[in-house]
């Protein structure tokens, strides 16, 4: 896929900014063309589900769409680096590329804390693509958990 994932990032922020008293995360998954196949944000708070992460919800309806649990040949673009969990489910659907935009060094699993997507134990490993437009997503996040304070 040549392209640059600025203007996807923008649809997964246009995505994190609906989550509502959700953390604010929003992922969407491409297509090789760059078209939009699936989109979600953080839905914990609303649904009381803590698995609603937004990489999770987005491999959930786009798997129920497709009606396979194989989502070969994409790429799922999400605000902030994958938990353990999400990046179980993005490993466990062969999805072969994820773009993250903010880094967690708390429990990010695509690099920070660790570095399961790229883990070859796990199976095919996953390319990373880190940091775009990682100011503004870090800066949605801390603007979120300042008004917390």
């Amino acid at each position: 896929m040549n392209q640059s994932f600025d203007q996807a990032m923008e649809l997964a922020i246009g995505q994190a900014k609906l989550a509502g008293s959700d953390v604010p995360v929003g992922a969407v998954i491409l297509d090789s063309e760059g078209t939009v196949l699936a989109s979600a944000f953080n839905e914990r708070e609303l649904t009381g589900d803590p698995t609603a992460h937004a990489e999770l919800l987005a491999i959930q309806r786009l798997g129920k769409e497709k009606g396979s649990w194989r989502l070969e040949d994409l790429t799922l673009v999400v605000t902030l680096e994958p938990c353990v969990m999400c990046a179980g489910a993005i490993v466990a659907a062969r999805i072969p590329r994820v773009v993250f935009g903010a880094f967690d060094e708390r429990v990010g699993a695509a690099g920070s804390r660790y570095d399961l997507l790229r883990d070859a134990r796990l199976g095919q490993p996953v390319e990373v693509i880190a940091g775009v437009r990682a100011k503004e997503c870090a800066e949605l996040l801390k603007g979120f958990f300042d008004g917390l304070r």
